[in-house]
């Protein structure tokens, strides 16, 4: 797989996370720890994924688990602050990236069962191509929590 514009995505996401003084969502979603532990849970599973794959595995991708307020709460101690947390959203995508790197032909057309919610709506409910999951992160989930980081900007600090 060609991973250069999810390696674009995650770059501008990782510029746009170190903004200083980023607050809390002025609708009550997510602040910038919750989007970055958010994007490690997904990651994780993705990479898990990807190699269950290519272990001969069928495994399933189910995201719910990375909503989980419990579960981000859980990351995010896990971390020092905000600047770990981007080093290690910026070391998982690396691995990540890596991974799809040099899945074959064969492994990225693996159909993946995946179950995908947003905001409490079902987004997916049914296997797609293992490339496509992994592309989705590049077209649409990494671009998406980047305009969510940058709506958190305090007014007269970007």
């Amino acid at each position: 797989m060609d991973t250069t514009a999810l390696r674009s995505s995650y770059d501008r996401l990782l510029d746009v996370a170190a903004i200083p003084d980023l607050g809390n969502a002025a609708d009550g979603g997510w602040n910038a720890d919750q989007i970055l532990a958010h994007i490690l849970s997904v990651d994780a599973g993705i990479a898990s994924v990807a190699l269950g794959v290519v272990s001969g595995a069928r495994p399933a991708f189910d995201n719910r688990i990375s909503l989980d307020t419990w579960n981000l709460d859980r990351i995010i101690a896990e971390h020092s602050g905000r600047v770990e947390l981007i080093d290690h959203v910026r070391s998982q995508a690396t691995v990540l990236c890596d991974i799809a790197d040099q899945l074959n032909d064969t492994a990225a057309a693996v159909l993946v069962p995946s179950f995908l919610l947003s905001n409490d709506a079902l987004v997916l409910d049914q296997p797609i191509p293992l490339a496509d999951l992994i592309d989705g992160l590049a077209e649409n989930h990494v671009p998406a929590h980047t305009r969510q980081l940058l709506d958190l900007r305090v007014p007269g600090n970007t």
